[in-house]
């Protein structure tokens, strides 16, 4: 199995606990995912398989979109409603007016302190794993990027968000910050993911119907050249086959379609290189004229 599987990922199992039950039905060792979701939230992670395990760093950089329902009232010490609050509940709640002028402070680009119990590596240990054993921790801010923040208004204590970030974004902490911003605290409810970069939660598979597929799930891949779609494309000659596969140079020589390299002296944008059949086999950069395989699948 080799390729891409969009899934739609329930409340509940960690992202790894979904990589360890895919593997379990389809027999596969090779099995991965991208762009991890917490326990709490629900929709697509992006599952990679076989040579489409290479790609990982690949699928992840895109900008990814959620729904969510922040509660106000109280913070919690994991941003989210899995973790012990912090303090009293608030008294009061704010009102429609002022939770609308404070998500307006959350949009375009700035520094996120990213939350104590994530994924974020400090001296090489996971900050998560450091935050449970009461290990001193310091995190580092972080820029980020809200291309856009929709405020669907709010029923009691739940505020209900649609959000697409820039990768990195953390929607735990930005309950949190719009909490303090608020000055009534708050923390992360319930998380949707719906898109990430161009793949849309409405064409993925649920882990159900995954388990239920077992081997024949291989049928619901993309390939990893459709994976990756959006990025410009050159086939290559026999002799360009060769050369790719060993990680060498290709040159116009090599291709069995036009390519015109970037007029500028910079590195172009990657460039899937393919076989005759359409077969993703390298990633490449334009560079000085040429394509430099930078990963290769084979």
């Amino acid at each position: 199995m080799d390729g891409v599987l969009l899934l739609d990922k329930p409340t509940g199992p960690t992202s790894h606990d979904v990589v360890a039950r895919l593997r379990n039905v389809t027999g596969e060792r090779s099995v991965g995912h991208t762009g991890t979701l917490d326990p709490l939230a629900t929709g697509l992670l992006l599952i990679v398989f076989g040579s489409a395990t290479r790609l990982s760093a690949h699928l992840t950089g895109g900008d990814k979109t959620y729904d969510a329902v922040v509660r106000l009232g109280f913070a919690t010490d994991t941003d989210d409603a899995l973790g012990q609050p912090l303090g009293s509940p608030a008294s009061e709640l704010p009102d429609d007016a002022a939770i609308a002028a404070a998500v307006d402070r959350f949009r375009g680009t700035f520094n996120q302190m990213p939350p104590a119990h994530s994924a974020k590596k400090v001296g090489g240990k996971k900050a998560y794993d450091m935050a449970r054993a009461d290990a001193p921790l310091t995190l580092a801010s972080v820029a980020v990027t809200v291309n856009t923040l929709t405020y669907h208004g709010h029923e009691g204590d739940r505020v209900r968000l649609t959000v697409s970030a820039s990768a990195g974004f953390y929607v735990r902490a930005l309950a949190r910050d719009l909490g303090e911003a608020l000055g009534c605290g708050a923390h992360l409810a319930e998380l949707r993911r719906t898109h990430s970069g161009t793949f849309d939660v409405a064409q993925a598979t649920s882990l159900a119907d995954a388990e239920r597929l077992g081997k024949d799930l291989a049928g619901r891949l993309l390939s990893p050249a459709e994976a990756l779609i959006e990025l410009p494309a050159v086939t290559v000659t026999d002799l360009g086959l060769r050369r790719a596969l060993h990680g060498n140079p290709l040159g116009p020589q090599h291709l069995a379609t036009p390519w015109i390299p970037p007029g500028s002296a910079s590195a172009g944008p990657q460039v899937r290189v393919l076989d005759e059949s359409g077969r993703l086999i390298a990633l490449a950069h334009s560079r000085g004229g040429a394509l430099h395989p930078a990963v290769v699948l084979g």
